[in-house]
C-alpha cells in the first residue's frame, strides 16, 4: 500500500493555483494574435466601431485584397556577378515580394549566425590561446552597447561595400551578434574535454571534431539561438527602415507602413499585413520548439 500511495500524486492548492496562472498567462500571451487574425476578416465598420467586435459577424477578405493588390513588384531580382545584367523575375503582388525578402533576411541571418557563434563559442569555450580573456570580454561589453551608436560607421560601410539599400544591409550586421556568441560559449563550457582528447587520439580533424562532437552536443543551444536570431532578424524595423528603401528589397512591415502611410488610416490592412508576417515566425518556433525548451532548461539547470 504505501508503494501505492507513494505513485498517487496529490493535488496541492499550489498546484492549482499555478496551472491557474499559467492558463490565465497563456490566454493573455495568445490574445494579440487572436485579435489581429480576427480583426484582418472584419469590415472596416467592425474594427472602428467603439464597441469591440470579439468576433466578426461577417467574415470578409476585402484586407486582404487590399494587401495583395495595391502594389506591385517583380517576384525576384538578380544582378549577374562581374555585370550589370539584372534578371527580374514576373510581376506579382508586392506583399509576396516583401514577405519573400523578409523571410530570406531572418533565414539567412539565422543560419549565418548559428554557424559563426557557433564557432566562435567553442573555441572560447575550449581553445587556450592569447587574448581570449580580453576578446570574451570585449563580446560582452557590446552586448550593452546600443546599434544606434554605430548607425553611421555603419551606413558608412555598406555604402562603400555596395551593399547599401540590399538586404546584406540588414543581414551582415546581426551576424556578429555577440549575445549568439555569449549563448554558444556557454553551452560549450558543458561540453566533457575527455571527448574532444578521444577524438584527437583516434586522428579525427579539428573540422570532424566540430562537426561530429561538438555539434551534436550544443544542438538544443542552436535551437535556441535558431529562434532567437530568427525572431530578432524579423523584428529589427529600425535597421530594415535605415538601410532599405527601394520598393523591391522592403521587408514586410516595411511595406505596411509605407501602405498606410499613402493611404489614410487602415486598421484592416496593418491587421492583414501582421497577420501575414506572423506565419513564419509561428512556423520557425514550431520547428524549433524542441531545441527552445532543452536549451532553456539546461541553461536554467546550469544556472
Amino acid at each position: 500500500m504505501n508503494n501505492l500511495n507513494a505513485g498517487v500524486h496529490h493535488t496541492t492548492p499550489y498546484k492549482v493555483i499555478t496551472v491557474i496562472l499559467l492558463v490565465v498567462l497563456a490566454f493573455m500571451f495568445l490574445f494579440p494574435l487572436y485579435w489581429i487574425v480576427t480583426g484582418s476578416f472584419k469590415t472596416a465598420k467592425e474594427i472602428n466601431a467603439a464597441t469591440p467586435a470579439w468576433w466578426p459577424s461577417e467574415w470578409v477578405l476585402t484586407n486582404y485584397e487590399k494587401l495583395f493588390t495595391r502594389r506591385s513588384a517583380p517576384l525576384f531580382d538578380f544582378t549577374v556577378p562581374f555585370t550589370k545584367t539584372v534578371i527580374t523575375g514576373p510581376e506579382v503582388p508586392a506583399a509576396i515580394r516583401w514577405l519573400i525578402n523578409t523571410v530570406w533576411m531572418a533565414v539567412a541571418s539565422m543560419i549565418i549566425t548559428c554557424v559563426t557563434a557557433t564557432m566562435a563559442g567553442y573555441a572560447l569555450a575550449k581553445k587556450r590561446f592569447l587574448g581570449r580573456g580580453l576578446i570574451f570580454t570585449v563580446i560582452v561589453c557590446a552586448m550593452a552597447l546600443p546599434k544606434q551608436v554605430i548607425l553611421i560607421p555603419l551606413i558608412r560601410e555598406m555604402s562603400k561595400l555596395e551593399l547599401y539599400d540590399s538586404l546584406w544591409a540588414v543581414i551582415l550586421p546581426i551576424v556578429g551578434w555577440p549575445f549568439g556568441v555569449f549563448l554558444m560559449k556557454q553551452f560549450s563550457e558543458g561540453i566533457p574535454s575527455e571527448m574532444l582528447e578521444a577524438a584527437r587520439i583516434d586522428g579525427a580533424s579539428e573540422a570532424k571534431t566540430f562537426t561530429h562532437i561538438v555539434v551534436p552536443l550544443v544542438k538544443p543551444g542552436i535551437g535556441a539561438l535558431a529562434i532567437f536570431t530568427f525572431i530578432n532578424s524579423w523584428n529589427d524595423y529600425f535597421m530594415q527602415l535605415i538601410m532599405l528603401t527601394g520598393t523591391n528589397v522592403l521587408t514586410i512591415p516595411l511595406g505596411i507602413a509605407k501602405l498606410q502611410a499613402e493611404n489614410s488610416t487602415d486598421y484592416g490592412l496593418i491587421m492583414a499585413g501582421a497577420a501575414l508576417a506572423s506565419v513564419p515566425i509561428l512556423t520557425v518556433f514550431i520547428i524549433f520548439q524542441k531545441y527552445f525548451t532543452q536549451g532553456i532548461t539546461m541553461g536554467a539547470v546550469k544556472g
